[in-house]
């Protein structure tokens, strides 16, 4: 089951009592990132409003058809939104003359981003994460309408 060179070290005993350890700190790992994520109910309220968004149209549209039904669905929700949030882009200390424009602050503190892409490129969040630190929150939703299926990312900072 192991080398020489591991049994040579450590008899049998040790090396399971080390694998015990080694997996109970994963246990306690994910079941603590699952646990305590950041904004965690929040963020699954705003992932079934995009899943019944794209229940009812489907892929294919613009991203701006997506928005409205999003815009529509959260108000009918009572879930508190900003639509085009503007931010200012702070570079060494220079507020730049472009502005930031977030797709949705929803809940005063969770970026949600939409794309109608075939599929969530690289850069889609390399820009998600230029947001994050823009707007100074800590959570990003990254939500493809593009693909047969939602596709979303969940970004942290």
């Amino acid at each position: 089951m192991f080398g020489n060179e591991c049994t040579n070290s450590y008899n049998r005993n040790q090396i399971g009592i080390i694998c015990a350890s080694v997996a109970n700190y994963i246990s306690n790992l994910k079941t603590n990132t699952m646990k305590n994520f950041i904004a965690k109910e929040k963020t699954y309220e705003i992932i079934g409003t995009c899943m019944e968004v794209h229940n009812n149209l489907g892929a294919g549209f613009l991203e701006i058809v997506y928005k409205d039904a999003l815009e529509y669905e959260f108000r009918n929700a009572g879930i508190p939104y900003k639509r085009e949030k503007e931010y200012a882009v702070n570079y060494k200390g220079v507020i730049l003359p472009h502005k930031f424009y977030a797709d949705f602050v929803v809940f005063d503190n969770i970026v949600l981003e939409v794309k109608g892409a075939s599929s969530i490129a690289n850069e889609h969040i390399a820009q998600a994460i230029n947001y994050l630190k823009v707007s100074q929150n800590r959570v990003v939703l990254l939500v493809n309408f593009g693909e047969i299926r939602l596709n979303y990312k969940r970004l942290i900072l």
